[in-house]
């Protein structure tokens, strides 16, 4: 038993929210990540940061990461940076991946206008995330199978997108 179904992609793209939706349609369970990171660290990802450094948290992130596409069946979102270790990208080739993409502009508002403490976006919100897309973009889409865009409308658009393109159990 594995993964059914994994979401990557931007900062602020709605992997949460999608996923949540996704796997209360699909009748499984649902975990991000970066809550399983900050389960394990006994930590929030703010502290992780300020306290270890982004390696250390990098670390825990792959360690979570690769338990959950062994062990958990349900569906698992990632945290935006997850993709930039090398091991967890030769993981994830073997799982349902789908890429969850929407404009810069509507990052940027959905950024700015969320409670998440999120380190590496925390001055000039849109310069980082253009910054965070030059360098991550060519990795989601070296993962993933397929590619929804979640620019516009209700996120259950992209979840039934998702379904669509999951392959049948």
């Amino acid at each position: 038993m594995s993964v059914r179904a994994v979401l990557v992609g931007m900062p602020g793209v709605g992997k949460s929210t999608v996923g949540k939706l996704l796997a209360k349609e699909l009748g499984v369970p649902f975990a991000d990540s970066d809550d399983l990171v900050e389960k394990h660290a006994g930590k929030k990802i703010p502290e992780i940061f300020a306290e270890s450094g982004e390696k250390v948290f990098r670390t825990l992130e792959a360690d979570v990461i690769e338990h959950s596409l062994i062990n958990f069946h349900g569906v698992l979102s990632l945290g935006g940076g997850a993709v930039l270790n090398s091991e967890t990208r030769k993981r994830l080739r073997r799982h349902p991946v789908f890429l969850i993409e929407a404009s810069l502009d509507v990052l940027t508002k959905r950024i700015t206008n969320s409670r998440t403490v999120r380190p590496l976006l925390v001055h000039n919100p849109r310069a980082s995330l253009e910054k965070l897309s030059r360098e991550r973009n060519h990795l989601y889409r070296s993962v993933a199978r397929e590619t929804v865009h979640s620019d516009g409308g209700a996120p259950i658009r992209v979840v039934r997108k998702i379904m669509r393109l999951l392959p049948q159990e």
